[in-house]
């Protein structure tokens, strides 16, 4: 059972940066993708961006490309980075990174995935 802790949320003006960080408990075996969701009160869980076990294959939500970069921080790929740049109120959620194993393709929605994390809260003020 892998566990995810997210840690890097807090409360930003707009224009500012922030970096979340995904912490798992162990390696998982290849393939899989990393994956942040984020979830405003009262709202679905939604896609944020991805990254596939080998490192180099992302995707992102179109509200956030060009703005958010994921990227892995260490070679056994059990950290993952989510730079969040030029934050805006719409940014303002709760971040949870999720993993997928055996990815096969990137998962827009939640059922597909197999661990989740706690979350960590990001409020963006005007």
């Amino acid at each position: 059972q892998v566990q995810l802790v997210e840690t890097g949320g807090g409360l930003v003006q707009a224009g500012a940066s922030l970096r979340l960080e995904c912490a798992a408990s162990e390696e998982t075996s290849s393939p899989y993708a990393m994956s942040w969701f984020r979830q405003a009160p009262g709202k679905e869980r939604d896609f944020v961006d991805a990254i596939a076990s080998d490192g180099r294959t992302v995707y992102y939500a179109r509200s956030v490309k060009g703005r958010f970069t994921i990227y892995n921080a260490d070679t056994k790929n059990t950290l993952v980075y989510l730079q969040m740049n030029g934050l805006i109120p719409e940014d303002t959620a709760v971040y949870y990174c999720a993993i997928d194993v055996g990815f096969q393709r990137c998962a827009l929605i939640t059922g597909p995935y197999d661990y989740w994390g706690q979350g960590t809260q990001v409020t963006v003020s005007s």
